[in-house]
């Protein structure tokens, strides 16, 4: 039952939502400045989003008959280099806005793929997935206006 593009897919975008919620976990932990109890909420309803969603899309590997990345290289072999630490509040949501905008064209893809091979459920929870990051991003963008 193994769909071998459809794993790529799914497991693409496992590792590159395994390091956003990295990332996103350690802004949650490391926010300073004025913004900090909105920023620190902020990240933290991200990083618990994110959380779940790791859980879901390995899931959605094994579904398909093939095994999930178990360890972290693997995770992250899977996904883009990590950004330089931020230093500022506003250096965490700019950076915070780049990697949503990435992991949003990584889904766009994966779900063309999984649409493609006639994979309706794993189409749709990508779309879900999708959804949530837009949103995500436009929120932080309206935040820095």
């Amino acid at each position: 039952m193994t769909d071998q593009p459809v794993v790529s897919a799914l497991t693409d975008v496992l590792g590159q939502t395994f390091r956003l919620y990295v990332q996103t976990h350690g802004y949650h932990w490391n926010v300073e400045g004025p913004q900090f109890r909105q920023l620190h909420a902020m990240f933290e309803e991200q990083y618990q989003n994110l959380w779940a969603a790791l859980d879901e899309i390995a899931e959605r590997i094994r579904v398909q008959g093939a095994h999930a990345p178990a360890s972290v290289a693997d995770l992250m072999a899977h996904a883009a280099p990590e950004a330089e630490p931020a230093q500022s509040a506003e250096d965490m949501v700019a950076k915070a806005i780049v990697e949503h905008e990435a992991i949003a064209a990584t889904l766009r893809t994966a779900i063309a793929t999984c649409a493609d091979a006639g994979d309706e459920v794993s189409a749709g929870m990508l779309t879900d997935r999708l959804e949530w990051h837009e949103k995500e991003t436009w929120m932080m963008r309206a935040s820095t206006r």
